[in-house]
């Protein structure tokens, strides 16, 4: 755990009401509502005399539970889309959700400019199995509109009994008119770290979504791309659609990478807990291979704190497209009665003091994704030769046995790879960058 009291409560970076998030109790200081000035008083007096015109003259009775939480959630989706209010039942939901399982669709959700929009699907989920993209806008749920849905309302209509259907209508950049999507609910057990080695020397590291073991996982993964005493020559971040998670995951996983001493992230807001610095803490650091980190527009929050840290020292090479741009802090406040509060409390910076609100981190190489169409030996065909010319002479056999040994290797890792253009360039990035140190172009 980080030293000091501004540990005493977990800040998260959250981009979703289903984003994983975990709380450490503390308590919430009542304020005298005098003490804004006469009008802060004379607003509550305001609302408490509706709540009592309400309860006596509505047409129906109703629960004064329901009034108060309906103010609450109203008053706090007023503020941002970030901040919101957190039922019981919610919260609890919330809780488990940072273990890294629950139930639904595996959809990061937000507001945009006042629609429901995607952040991104989590992957190997019904929503990612079903091509749910980030940016996609979810206009309906089943029959319902979401235009005058809480981010709080859309998720619970999303969840449900595993093996039960719902359907997203969705309208998507480069539609002519919106799609309806049918998905199958599911358990969603979200792996947070993958791993696999690219090629001989050259790793890979997928991190999905910042939980309470990715730093262990990430760890564990490293380690598994150097066992034998292999030396890393090279690796691949791979942050795209990582709607982010918790803030002190993001800053050790960077803490793997950057010096002792050096600054992560700091925050910046009205109260005296919400300034916070991280820096580096004395730990096992990683050599100095080169790293490449692949983002896209759905890595938001502690994916653009990591991006954004080794941006600024110089540590990495940020492949891809623009980020979500989510600097905002949310803390979580448990309440008397079980139920929870999610409030925006600071901005985080990068170490440079880029603040990324709102515009995201921009790739040093701008990469789009693209399809990989598959090797047509046909089309190979359609190139002529010097071997395929008539009356051509052979070379020599000791040419013939150079020309073997010199033959470039295909890429040695899975089909999935194989097809993923981001993935395959940054590979290429850091075989130059190898070649170029080896003919003393650059520093070793």
């Amino acid at each position: 755990m980080f030293k000091g009291s501004k540990f005493k409560k977990t800040t998260l970076f959250v981009t979703t009401v289903s984003l994983l998030t975990l709380a450490i109790a503390f308590g919430v200081q009542r304020r005298c509502a005098a003490q804004g000035g006469g009008n802060d008083y004379q607003s509550i007096e305001l609302f408490t005399d509706v709540l009592a015109i309400v309860k006596k003259s509505y047409v129906e009775e109703v629960d004064t539970k329901k009034l108060v939480y309906g103010a609450i959630n109203g008053m706090l989706t007023s503020l941002d889309p970030h901040s919101s209010f957190m039922p019981p039942e919610t919260y609890k939901e919330m809780k488990i959700d940072t273990k890294g399982a629950f139930g639904g669709l595996g959809i990061e959700i937000t507001v945009k400019e006042g629609i429901l929009t995607v952040i991104s699907p989590i992957e190997d989920t019904p929503a990612f199995k079903a091509g749910i993209k980030a940016g996609d806008q979810i206009l309906k749920i089943d029959d319902k509109f979401t235009k005058d849905l809480t981010i709080t309302d859309a998720v619970k209509r999303m969840r449900g009994v595993k093996g039960t259907k719902v359907t997203l209508t969705i309208m998507r950049e480069g539609f002519d008119k919106t799609k309806d999507f049918v998905l199958e609910r599911d358990i969603i057990q979200v792996k947070s770290v993958k791993y696999k080695v690219l090629d001989d020397g050259y790793g890979y590291i997928r991190i999905a979504q910042f939980q309470e073991k990715t730093d262990d996982d990430l760890e564990k993964a490293l380690q598994g791309l150097q066992a034998d005493k292999n030396q890393l020559r090279g690796l691949v971040l791979d942050l795209r659609n990582d709607p982010g998670g918790l803030l002190d995951q993001a800053v050790r996983v960077c803490e793997h990478f950057v010096p002792e001493g050096k600054l992560i992230v700091y925050t910046e807001g009205r109260e005296k807990d919400s300034q916070m610095r991280f820096t580096s803490r004395k730990s096992h650091k990683q050599g100095e291979y080169p790293i490449v980190v692949l983002i896209n527009s759905g890595s938001a929050s502690a994916s653009e704190i990591v991006a954004g840290c080794l941006q600024d020292h110089k540590r990495a090479v940020i492949m891809g497209t623009q980020s979500f741009g989510k600097g905002s802090v949310q803390t979580i406040i448990p309440l008397a009665d079980n139920s929870g509060l999610r409030l925006t409390t600071a901005r985080y910076f990068t170490p440079s003091g880029r603040s990324i609100q709102a515009k995201g981190i921009t790739p040093d190489i701008v990469a789009e994704r693209v399809e990989i169409a598959p090797t047509s030996e046909k089309k190979e065909g359609m190139h002529i030769r010097e071997k395929d010319l008539e009356n051509h002479f052979e070379g020599d056999k000791k040419g013939e046995q150079d020309d073997k040994k010199v033959k470039p290797a295909p890429y040695k890792t899975d089909e999935m790879i194989k097809n993923d253009s981001q993935v395959l360039r940054a590979l290429d990035l850091l075989k130059g960058w190898d070649i170029l140190k080896s003919m003393g172009k650059l520093p070793s």
